[in-house]
């Protein structure tokens, strides 16, 4: 079946010539064609199902030597990583020099056999495919080498011996995955590897709040999970809280730019959870994750353990205030004057103030029935 052959990407502005290498790739790959560089790029960056383009040299809009040095540069590593095939009329050394320069991965002249081309289609996908099964073979690692964190594969197995210890004993264990909101829109911003940097960045200060026999590592592309034995729902969940608020306020420098960053947690825990499995048991914690994702990011999703959002502190709130995050602040400040009203009554007392405390705590009162 078609859908079941790899997918290549030909473009070229004459229908002739793409549909002769159509006639080479057919039954052994399912191809995309495009007339123009432009539209290729549109079709690399939405279908990622594209394991190779063959392009031509020569064309509108966007030339072959533009369209493979967008892909290069992109800042999306599939695309960096892309097998590209350049084909031109009249192949020169300096041509040669120029695409090699530029990241290309073979280069062929116009009129070459279809064997040839679809042999080095064939040892390109390979050496492709050889790269992504030593990537897959790195989580099975216990540790990742770039970051040093464990690898998913081995939370689970963490997992799994937390489960059967607990199930012996009648302890709990808790699980928390963390996800960076917009984390996507960080890859396209900054390029993958300088995310995955500010990612890791942030697991290591993560790391040094955990206790010694919580396991932390990767979970997901700009994801991490926290395997907790023995610890309770609700205390997990109270860790969540101050994961969450700590990296709301933080302000972080990337690239000579400063950025704000939220977390989204997912929690999850057996025995509350029916979780069969440590397999199981993470995928919840992250499924809850992706829901608080979906509810706007910046909060947890604990399955009911604890209420959806708290009164924050005053001393959040300040710390807020000082990272510019004024709007996160608003909707609590009912809560904060009221718990600000024994110190405006002090000040007055001892300061000699005129705070007009009491007309403050009547108009609190008096928007307690709206709130609620």
């Amino acid at each position: 079946m078609a859908d079941d052959l790899p997918r290549i990407l030909v473009v070229d502005d004459s229908r002739v010539v793409r549909m002769s290498l159509i006639q080479h790739l057919k039954g052994s790959y399912e191809v995309r064609e495009e007339g123009d560089g432009e539209a290729a790029w549109q079709s690399l960056v939405v279908d990622h199902s594209i394991r190779a383009v063959i392009s031509d040299l020569q064309m509108p809009k966007l030339n072959g030597y533009e369209l493979l040095e967008r892909v290069r540069t992109s800042k999306l590593r599939r695309l960096q990583q892309l097998p590209f095939i350049l084909v031109s009329g009249e192949e020169t050394e300096e041509e040669r020099v120029k695409a090699r320069d530029l990241g290309v991965s073979d280069f062929v002249t116009k009129g070459a056999g279809g064997t040839e081309v679809l042999t080095r289609l064939n040892n390109l996908l390979a050496l492709t495919t050889t790269r992504e099964n030593l990537d897959a073979g790195r989580e099975q690692m216990v540790h990742d080498p770039v970051s040093g964190l464990f690898t998913r594969k081995y939370l689970e197995l963490q997992a799994a011996q937390a489960m059967s210890h607990a199930s012996r004993h009648g302890v709990d264990v808790s699980v928390m995955v963390l996800g960076f909101d917009g984390f996507s829109g960080m890859c396209e911003r900054f390029g993958e590897q300088v995310a995955e940097q500010v990612g890791n960045r942030f697991a290591k200060m993560l790391g040094g709040k955990m206790r010694h026999e919580d396991s932390l590592g990767h979970f997901g592309s700009g994801q991490f999970a926290v395997v907790s034995p023995g610890t309770a729902p609700a205390f997990c969940a109270t860790f969540a809280e101050r994961v969450r608020e700590a990296v709301e306020v933080a302000r972080l420098s990337v690239q000579g730019q400063t950025i704000a960053l939220t977390v989204s947690i997912g929690l999850a825990s057996v025995p509350t959870d029916q979780a069969a499995s440590a397999s199981a048991l993470l995928d919840l914690a992250g499924q809850r994750m992706e829901t608080a994702m979906r509810a706007g990011g910046n909060c947890t999703e604990s399955g009911g353990v604890l209420p959806a959002s708290r009164p924050i502190s005053i001393h959040h709130a300040l710390e807020l205030l000082a990272a510019n995050r004024q709007n996160v602040v608003i909707p609590h400040l009912p809560s904060l004057a009221e718990r600000l009203l024994p110190l405006m009554r002090l000040m007055n007392q001892e300061l000699d103030f005129e705070l007009p405390v009491d007309e403050i705590e009547v108009l609190l009162s008096e928007r307690k029935p709206e709130n609620n």
